[in-house]
């Protein structure tokens, strides 16, 4: 019955739900981040994880000590390309550990 009144499937990951207006809250705020002026910052939706077909680096904010968890020296040293090149490994570092179906 299904095939006759459906377009497309779209699936939003191998887990249940209690029902579908979850599912549909997921897949509306998945497209419509992509809308231009929907995210504060143009490049945000470029920048996400899966962009790259890998996880994002780990994310830091203030304290740089924050319970004896330190931000990487790499991360406060100003040096863009450093930073850039730390990101990038510590994204396959993460995708690789969690996600290798995604570097296949």
């Amino acid at each position: 019955m299904v095939e006759h009144l459906v377009d497309a499937e779209i699936s939003i990951g191998d887990y249940v739900l209690t029902n579908g207006a979850i599912a549909a809250v997921v897949f509306v705020d998945a497209v419509v981040r992509l809308l231009p002026g929907v995210l504060g910052d143009e490049k945000s939706a470029s920048e996400d994880s899966f962009s790259a077909s890998l996880l994002e680096a780990p994310q830091y904010t203030r304290p740089a000590d924050f319970r004896g968890w330190k931000v990487p020296a790499v991360l406060l040293s100003g040096h863009h390309g450093e930073i850039a090149a730390w990101r990038k490994r510590e994204a396959e570092r993460r995708t690789r550990s969690n996600r290798p179906d995604l570097l296949t």
